[in-house]
């Protein structure tokens, strides 16, 4: 394949939370084994690449986003030989295995953060950040982002819960022993990595107060030197960042080819459209600013650089519930956000269960939550003086367990996901809303995300056309076309429960490449219709 286009412009990745995928062996958690029996719904939905979030020893503060250590599985997960053959197996189903790496943090029972806290003259205690005097800086996760050590008089930076202590990659030692570990992963053969608030290794020197890191003047040297280290002449890979706040500008820059530092970016723009001053305080969605945030990612990344395409993942409530309906039109809102989604330009992301239209969850109270963020945020909110009551909804409306309730695989009690009794319930609506009930319909959410995918991979125009937005301002419709050499698609999203008039009277008689809904060629959009035309 030229440089021009190289593989992952074609591909669609599937994101896998396994804690809530599938349970092989009854103990209400998902595991590798459950992943490597489910491997057929992957094949079949069409995808080219796996993402696993982390199956690393931890100890789960945050999921198993605080590593104890590197470069093993946590039993409650499996073996390094369960990981080994499910690579084997998804080589041998042509896709590939993208890793889920924090590298930001660690755990704090990490052995490089317990040798660090031993003493000051540890031979690791400049591998974090420790000060007598800490900052101002607040942790993502509720309170100070420092915390005191009574062992030796300090306090220890963590810009998330204090099991997560920042690592200090201003000290070359940090660098060489990740990017060794990095080594050792690909060289087992995992196909990339996605890194984890990546952004935030970068600190500003001297850490001080005001702004919390970000965008460090050092962040393009560090991935650079990350490429060099790691990367470089090794073919078929994939390299993605998770960057809180990154401007379009600033991901132009981290995707250049030319700069060899990442593919691709994770933004978090579009998905903050509907919050007010944090996002515990949702707002109604404004569908002209979510269409003008998408809009500016494609034309910023049009000439060089390239977009992740997302709506949902782990850390996001359901996407059918946040921006659609899911209530009685939820599978034809569910594949009207997929085909817009899909038709934009850049990589899509599937987070499991998204290609079945699931939902977020009727949580009853504080205690059928399980995540870090939400209980913190419950915690200091009702401690402030907020009504529990709206702080539940908002725990509802917002909070990340929506997305981590187990995947709906049939109708049976637990549906189909575990044996046992799992970890966070499922969903109640699994008995309507699952994959065997989906599997065979071809008029099914799942039907439609197949046919999405193929069309990325058959159609040059959906991975490689110019992108332009038409009817900004309007409300209720989504519009754009693709357009390659003199192939010109339009793409239309009805986001709302109206039926609605599209004022664009050039494609009056447009061909009907796919829709969800069963339509006249005509330019009247029935409720939540997603549609892609194609000039007569």
């Amino acid at each position: 394949m030229s440089d021009d286009h190289p593989w992952w412009r074609t591909a669609v990745v599937y994101q896998v939370y396994p804690r809530s995928f599938a349970d092989s062996d009854g103990d209400g958690i998902g595991d590798l084994r459950g992943v490597i029996d489910r491997l057929d719904h992957l094949e079949d939905l069409g995808v080219d690449v796996l993402w696993l979030s982390p199956v690393y020893p931890s100890p789960q503060h945050d999921n198993g986003y605080d590593i104890s250590d590197y470069t093993a599985v946590d039993p409650v997960f499996g073996s390094l030989a369960d990981l080994d053959e499910l690579i084997a197996e998804l080589h041998a189903r042509g896709m590939k295995l993208l890793m889920d790496l924090v590298v930001n943090h660690t755990s704090d029972e990490h052995p490089w953060f317990q040798e660090s806290r031993r003493s000051r003259d540890s031979r690791t205690r400049d591998w974090y950040f420790w000060r007598e005097q800490p900052n101002t800086w607040r942790s993502f996760f509720s309170g100070p982002a420092w915390t005191y050590d009574e062992a030796t008089g300090e306090h220890y930076l963590h810009l998330f819960a204090p099991q997560q202590p920042d690592l200090n990659w201003d000290n070359p030692d940090v660098r060489a022993a990740v990017h060794q570990m990095m080594r050792w992963w690909l060289d087992r053969g995992v196909d990339g990595f996605r890194m984890d608030v990546i952004n935030l290794i970068a600190k500003e020197p001297g850490l001080p107060d005001g702004r919390p890191p970000g965008h460090g003047a050092r962040l393009h040297e560090l991935l650079q030197e990350m490429h060099r280290e790691v990367f470089a002449g090794r073919e078929g890979l994939l390299t993605v960042g998770e960057m809180p706040g990154v401007t379009v500008e600033e991901a132009a820059g981290f995707t250049d080819p030319a700069r060899h530092e990442l593919d691709m970016v994770f933004q978090f723009e579009h998905v903050g459209v509907d919050h007010g001053a944090t996002k515990w305080e949702r707002r109604p969605l404004h569908l002209p600013a979510l269409k003008a945030s998408l809009a500016r990612w494609q034309e910023g990344l049009a000439e060089r650089g390239w977009n992740s395409l997302y709506f949902s993942n782990h850390d996001q409530p359901r996407v059918v519930s946040r921006f659609g309906d899911d209530g009685a039109c939820r599978e034809r809102s569910a594949t009207m956000l997929a085909t817009v989604l899909h038709l934009h330009r850049g990589t899509p992301y599937v987070y499991q269960g998204e290609e079945l239209g699931m939902t977020n969850a009727p949580f009853s109270g504080i205690e059928d939550f399980r995540d870090v963020e939400s209980l913190n945020h419950y915690a200091t909110a009702v401690a402030a003086g907020q009504d529990p009551g709206e702080v539940l909804d908002a725990l509802r409306r917002t909070g990340r367990d929506n997305a981590r309730t187990p995947m709906q695989w049939d109708a049976s009690p637990h549906a189909g996901f575990t044996s046992g009794t799992p970890w966070l319930p499922v969903n109640p609506n699994h008995a309507e809303v699952n994959a065997d009930a989906q599997r065979r319909d071809p008029t099914s959410v799942l039907a439609h995300y197949r046919r999405l995918i193929e069309l990325r991979h058959t159609e040059p125009v959906v991975a490689h056309g110019d992108f332009t937005l038409l009817l900004p301002d309007d409300e209720r419709i989504w519009a754009f076309t693709r357009s390659l050499d003199d192939v010109e698609w339009l793409v239309l999203g009805n986001v709302s429960g109206d039926v609605v008039d599209v004022p664009l009277p050039d494609w009056a008689g447009a061909r009907i490449l796919l829709c969800n809904v069963d339509a006249p060629d005509d330019l009247v959009l029935q409720p939540w219709e997603g549609r892609i035309c194609v000039r007569p």
